[in-house]
């Protein structure tokens, strides 16, 4: 009888313990609040599929000859980040240079020396604290005499990156000055194994436990055959690991201003894919940091000198592309940083 009465007591206990944490998730979940949405829409709608397809048919030409690490079309693809930035006369995160170089030691052997590419936009009210917004610019190269264009994979992401860069400097000059710090990070050697982030994690600008989270784009300009009849999508990885009310923002987000379908299929812990350890976002996690990796999925052109920007869906990743900057607008400026799941 003693047993089954203390058995009884721990099973009471484990209850009130699982009400408590269910309580407070739907709390977190309820109490999420978009504000200035007009605001948010406006600049928004600064970001289009035209200026997505001007910059990206340049980022992924010939000239920039596949873009691999340390190559000196990677190294053009950096200087067009940064010429970029300058003309919109966003300032670089590293004094007077856009440039964190990666030196030749760092990298696997037979890579050159590289650099990941760093712009910055000064928060107002708690500059001290930073949102990071990440995609690697780095690709293939040349093989076998044919370059390896990677349109998809990452020219979609770094010219995502670009237009919510220029949406949030244009806000900024009419007055909505970010709350919170934005560092819009382009990431080289991902392809060789995230050494571009890993370098930027070892060797960070701005202090980690300063940052708040990471959005990190790695392929959204295509759609994979699960959604050939319904491309209004994105696949969303690692949104609720760390921070769940991360999560329920970019939720809320979405059904605010663009409904598209937020996929979590490769979010589960055995998607036999592991997408949540491939790209840069997961040096980020490991730190504690909460993430969101906005992927479209494969397509047939994955990894082939076939992923060409003709083939990108410009009027998806606007639309894309708007879904993430209104999510970071939310981070930016609401009160605080989304809650740590350790805390509920």
């Amino acid at each position: 009888m003693k047993s089954l009465i203390i058995l009884s007591a721990f099973a009471l206990v484990g209850s009130c313990a699982t009400t408590k944490y269910s309580t407070k998730i739907e709390n977190l979940k309820n109490n999420i609040a978009i504000n200035d949405s007009i605001v948010i829409a406006k600049y928004a709608n600064t970001i289009t599929a035209k200026e997505l397809e001007e910059n990206l048919y340049a980022f992924a030409s010939e000239d920039f000859e596949g873009r691999k690490t340390g190559e000196e079309g990677q190294r053009k693809a950096s200087r067009f980040l940064k010429d970029y930035y300058k003309k919109e006369n966003i300032a670089p995160a590293l004094d007077s240079s856009y440039f964190q170089h990666i030196p030749i030691d760092f990298l696997p052997e037979g890579m050159g020396a590289s650099e990941n590419v760093l712009a910055y936009i000064k928060g107002s009210e708690k500059p001290e604290e930073l949102l990071i917004i990440s995609g690697h610019m780095d690709h293939l190269g040349v093989e076998n005499d044919t370059i390896h264009f990677g349109a998809d994979d990452n020219g979609s992401g770094s010219m995502a990156i670009l237009e919510i860069a220029q949406a949030f400097k244009i806000a900024e000059k009419e007055g909505y000055v970010p709350k919170r710090s934005i560092l819009f990070l382009h990431l080289t050697a991902e392809e060789i194994g995230l050494q571009g982030s890993q370098y930027y994690i070892e060797n960070p600008v701005f202090p980690l436990e300063n940052t708040v989270a990471n959005l990190n784009i790695d392929m959204i300009g295509r759609v994979d055959s699960k959604h050939e009849n319904n491309p209004d999508y994105i696949y969303l990885i690692g949104s609720d690991r760390i921070s769940k009310e991360l999560h329920f923002i970019s939720e809320k987000v979405n059904t605010t201003f663009y409904n598209l379908e937020l996929d979590y299929t490769y979010n589960e812990e055995d998607d036999p894919n592991k997408y949540y350890y491939r790209s840069d976002h997961y040096n980020f996690a490991q730190q504690n940091i909460p993430v969101i990796f906005y992927f479209n999925g494969e397509h047939n052109d994955y990894h082939k000198p076939t992923d060409t920007p003709d083939k990108i869906i410009y009027s998806l990743l606007e639309k894309r592309t708007k879904l993430i900057f209104a999510t970071a607008w939310q981070l930016v400026n609401q009160q605080h940083r989304p809650i740590d799941n350790a805390v509920l």
